[in-house]
């Protein structure tokens, strides 16, 4: 069936949801394709995630996203998983197959490098060791992103070393973990810094890491977008490096769920980010 031919629907399941600025973006795309359909958040208490997922087919939606706290617990509800979601122990992506089957996988990795690309285009994985703080679900992503690069050294520093271990174990690779101890000393010679915690956010503490070792050259990310420019990033503004928030990581995930659910890849445009930009103000 032609796509003009359906009310298209797809969703966001998580807990709270109502914050999230996914349908914003996803709603903007049915307009810009000139496509009938809506995407919706849905509020989802996690002992009601199976039910919510297998209902999915008989209401007619073509899939969904997940987000905290349902990444994890969707693994062992859906029929298939890929072999990145499998890797990175979570889901971000859920489709709908015609005979109701759920497929999972994760598009995080994926869109935090597009996102890097897209302003870095001469962007490589492999130009020197990158420096990745966190241990959590966002750093899986990103590791897992950096290692399908092309990268030669991820140092991995987070304030349980246990944790970062667990995220060794489970993505291999060029991965090393460091003591938290060390965090300041791991600048040195480093190509690329990526915060992937969520200090720094409206209402959480400033990421505690200094980057006077750091090359001035060496990019430096963050996954959080709210605010759009965090304690960490304006410290790596004043000192000369360039920047980039984790707005983009969230822009760039999202034509890969369309491709799965609808079979094309919306265009990420300068008037979506200023749009998503501007619901954060």
């Amino acid at each position: 069936m032609n796509l003009q031919d359906r009310f298209l629907m797809a969703g966001v399941m998580g807990w709270p949801v109502m914050h999230s600025r996914s349908p914003l973006m996803h709603n903007h795309w049915f307009a810009q394709e000139k496509l009938k359909g809506v995407y919706v958040p849905l509020a989802i208490q996690p002992e009601n995630l199976e039910a919510a997922l297998r209902g999915l087919h008989a209401l007619g939606f073509s899939g969904c996203n997940l987000t905290i706290p349902h990444k994890q617990n969707a693994l062992r509800i859906v029929d298939e998983v890929d072999l990145i979601a499998q890797k990175m122990g979570a889901i971000s992506c859920v489709a709908v197959q015609k005979d109701g089957r759920l497929v999972g996988t994760n598009n995080d990795a994926p869109g935090f490098i597009r996102n890097v690309k897209e302003f870095q285009p001469h962007w490589r994985a492999d130009r020197g060791p990158i420096v990745v703080i966190g241990a959590g679900g966002g750093s899986r992503a990103v590791c897992q992103g950096l290692i399908m690069e092309g990268a030669q050294e991820i140092r991995l520093v987070n304030r349980s070393m246990e944790r970062a271990q667990t995220v060794m174990s489970q993505l291999g690779g060029p991965i090393q973990c460091h003591s938290w101890s060390d965090r300041n000393d791991l600048m040195q010679g480093a190509a690329m810094v990526v915060n992937t915690t969520s200090q720094g956010m409206i209402g959480q503490t400033a990421l505690d890491v200094q980057l006077d070792k750091l090359p001035t050259d060496a990019l430096v990310t963050d996954i959080v977008y709210t605010p759009m420019e965090t304690p960490f990033l304006a410290q790596a503004r004043r000192r000369g490096n360039p920047t980039l928030n984790g707005l983009g990581m969230l822009l760039h995930q999202g034509p890969l769920g369309w491709k799965a659910w609808f079979g094309i890849e919306p265009q990420v445009t300068p008037a979506l980010r200023q749009l998503l930009e501007q619901s954060l103000t």
